[in-house]
């Protein structure tokens, strides 16, 4: 990608910061770059996982990592945004899945690092963000792929804990990272190393929406995914439309919320259900009218999570095609009842994001508003007509701030590639 005069000087910035923390580069050190989008979904949330059809799309905010390779397995990582540095050596990460949590312990020849390793060596109980760092080299390590350790800086424009991803796009540059930037995956091969690192190493069970979004984006479309198959098909949106999202500035934290919760009532959906549709696996088998001949067979709540995932299907795949009409009218009708399904059938969204939706379906020129992500907080989504894109940064500022208490924040958002390496110096 064309590297933008902000761009450079963020690599110089970056190039700066990795010096100040690790010393000088030596004649043979190189300073690589990697990067890797964070995504918005248009629709389809709570799909993934049910191995349905999702709709999202790679954005500006986005992940860096600026590091130099190590020749031993140490990996030494800071981020510009916290003040607590992790490391690890690769060869001694253990998923707690596998051993009943790691038990790693620093090497006495860890150079200084020894401190770092051991405040950061209890994954999953510790709660570290290099935790997702270690992850994607223990995923990588486990597929036998050829890693080695790095010094390395984190930058990242992705607001945490808003639902645009940040966790999967610190994966995804990890993982190429540890690959080194000379080395490139196939972007399902890549996000399925995200994912794994994500649900069997730090133990959120996540979809692979997100790391696939921010592995295979493209500039300027929407990724309408099938995430059973992982057959994928590049929409564009409509002329002088805008993709923008509003913060709500309501923070979240998938380990202490409902979403195990959701995805273990969809699994019992199945399997309650399996017993009068023999071979059925997911709730992606089944249509509305299959599921309203037997609703009685599920207990209430678990019968309208099953109803939001079947009808949300439905209206990813309706969307793709609105987006190619530019049918906006309908556009707003299935941004609409999407919102009301989260927020009734499934139970995920909030006094926050509702607000959010409310104040910006007020604005002349908005088209579609919904929230976006798991929920219990973060960003709503909007497709806007350029034009307005001013007035609903004045309402949020206005109304959404009174109403709520809270500051809500408005990111009008470039549509991007997916993940690659980015310079190396």
């Amino acid at each position: 990608m064309p590297l933008t005069r902000p761009d450079r000087e963020r690599i110089e910035m970056l190039v700066a910061a990795l010096e100040t923390e690790y010393g000088p580069a030596t004649d043979s050190a190189r300073v690589e770059i990697v990067r890797a989008p964070g995504r918005v979904n248009l629709i389809g949330d709570h799909t993934d996982y049910n191995e349905g059809f999702v709709l999202p799309a790679a954005i500006e905010l986005d992940t860096w990592i600026a590091f130099r390779r190590r020749e031993d397995g140490l990996v030494r990582v800071a981020s510009r945004h916290s003040r607590e540095p992790g490391s690890f050596w690769i060869d001694d990460l253990t998923a707690e899945h596998e051993a009943g949590g790691d038990t790693r312990q620093p090497r006495e020849n860890d150079g200084g690092a020894a401190a770092g390793a051991a405040a950061t060596a209890t994954v999953r109980r510790s709660s570290h963000w290099s935790d997702y760092v270690a992850g994607a080299a223990w995923s990588l390590r486990e597929a036998a792929l050829p890693v080695r350790g790095f010094d390395g800086v984190v930058d990242s424009t992705i607001p945490i804990g808003s639902g645009l991803s940040s966790s999967a796009a610190l994966e995804v540059a990890s993982a190429l990272a540890l690959l080194g930037a000379g080395r490139v995956l196939a972007a399902p091969s890549l996000a399925a190393l995200a994912q794994r690192a994500e649900v069997d190493y730090v133990g959120v069970n996540c979809g692979i929406m997100d790391q696939f979004a921010s592995a295979a984006g493209r500039e300027g479309r929407a990724l309408l995914l099938d995430c059973r198959s992982l057959d994928t098909r590049y929409v564009a949106l409509p002329f002088g439309v805008r993709v923008v999202v509003c913060d709500t500035g309501a923070r979240r934290e998938l380990r202490s919320s409902v979403y195990n919760t959701r995805r273990a009532e969809c699994a019992r959906a199945v399997a309650l259900l399996a017993e009068r549709m023999p071979g059925l696996c997911s709730l992606r088998d089944l249509d509305a009218a299959w599921l309203a001949r037997h609703r009685a067979l599920l207990p209430d709540n678990v019968a309208r999570r099953a109803e939001h995932v079947v009808s949300e299907n439905a209206r990813v795949v309706t969307t793709a095609s609105a987006l190619e009409t530019g049918d906006l009218d309908e556009l707003g009708r299935l941004f609409a009842e999407s919102h009301v399904s989260l927020r009734d059938l499934y139970e995920v969204s909030s006094p926050a994001l509702d607000t959010m939706v409310e104040v910006a379906r007020a604005i002349p020129g908005v088209v579609a508003a919904r929230m976006t992500g798991a929920g219990f907080g973060g960003c709503t989504v909007n497709l806007v007509l350029a034009d307005a894109v001013p007035a609903l940064k004045a309402a949020v500022s206005r109304e959404y701030d009174r109403r709520t208490g809270l500051r809500g924040r408005v990111y009008p958002v470039a549509i991007v590639d997916g993940a690659g390496p980015l310079a190396m110096i």
